[in-house]
């Protein structure tokens, strides 16, 4: 199998900096590159929110949360991922599943690798993951993560 370029979703969660060793050996391994991806919750399409939320005050937020998606991508890729040949970040903005999947036909992305679940994972396979692993054209690794306590 060749592996030249390798996705790694990421919600900044604990949960997903499990697969960071994981993606690191893969990446040196192979000598593929790493996609770092980070999805934004599209604040549009949430449910109601308490008070008044006019369409400029949700620019600000999507605004605002793709600037700190922005800084936490750069970042990780400093301090985590010096040791791969090539990195490239991804910021998105909808369903992290719908998007993880989107970016590897964009990109031609060769294998997935993540978390079994996120920061919002109350189960041992995690939504995102399941969807991800069930409809995707290439390799998903999952990485288990063992709940605390």
């Amino acid at each position: 199998m060749e592996i030249k370029k390798i996705l790694w979703p990421t919600d900044f969660s604990a949960s997903a900096q499990h697969a960071l060793e994981t993606v690191s050996s893969l990446s040196q391994q192979y000598g593929a590159e790493i996609h770092v991806l980070h999805v934004v919750e599209d604040l549009a399409h949430h449910e109601s929110w308490y008070g008044e939320f006019d369409q400029l005050r949700m620019d600000k937020l999507m605004e605002w949360s793709n600037k700190t998606g922005k800084k936490r991508l750069s970042q990780i890729c400093e301090k985590y991922l010096d040791g791969c040949p090539l990195y490239v970040k991804h910021i998105a903005i909808g369903d992290p599943a719908q998007e993880i999947l989107k970016l590897v036909k964009k990109e031609g992305i060769d294998m997935v690798v993540m978390a079994s679940h996120g920061e919002k994972g109350n189960f041992r396979f995690g939504g995102v993951a399941e969807k991800v692993v069930k409809h995707a054209d290439v390799s998903v690794v999952t990485v288990p993560v063992v709940p605390e306590g």
